[in-house]
């Protein structure tokens, strides 16, 4: 059975101490305000800065053994675990599961989220198929 996915945003994460310093860097130089909301008040969203990829500021949360800032990409698939196992079988690993995604780590340990469809149009114009 396929299923499909494609590389749908770029998170830069900070500690939780940097994440209003790093907002306000990143409201300054793109020239917009990321929006926060009270649901995810760790996320400062900024929408898609270039079509097709969104782009987001995320408080790490204490305790999460990071203490260093760090980029990090989605790929948002229509099937998961379809596309957790595919990148397992290219030498990913699971990290951790956190309620709708997995955290996962490459072969030369690059962080990236596994998330379910986030930009469906673009999703739909642009993901690559797997069998």
């Amino acid at each position: 059975m396929s299923h499909r996915s494609r590389l749908a945003a770029v998170l830069v994460d900070v500690p939780s101490g940097q994440h209003d310093q790093a907002v306000g860097f990143w409201n300054a130089a793109l020239g917009t305000e990321g929006k926060l909301l009270d649901r995810h008040p760790e996320y400062a969203f900024y929408g898609e800065v270039t079509p097709g990829i969104e782009f987001m500021v995320q408080a790490l949360q204490a305790g999460s053994g990071e203490t260093a800032p760090r980029v990090h990409f989605d790929i948002e698939t229509d099937d998961i675990d379809a596309e957790v196992a595919r990148l397992q079988r290219l030498g990913a690993e699971v990290v951790e599961r956190i309620q709708s995604w997995v955290v996962m780590r490459d072969p030369v340990g690059t962080v990236f989220c596994v998330v379910k469809i986030q930009v469906q149009g673009m999703f739909e114009q642009h993901a690559k198929t797997w069998e």
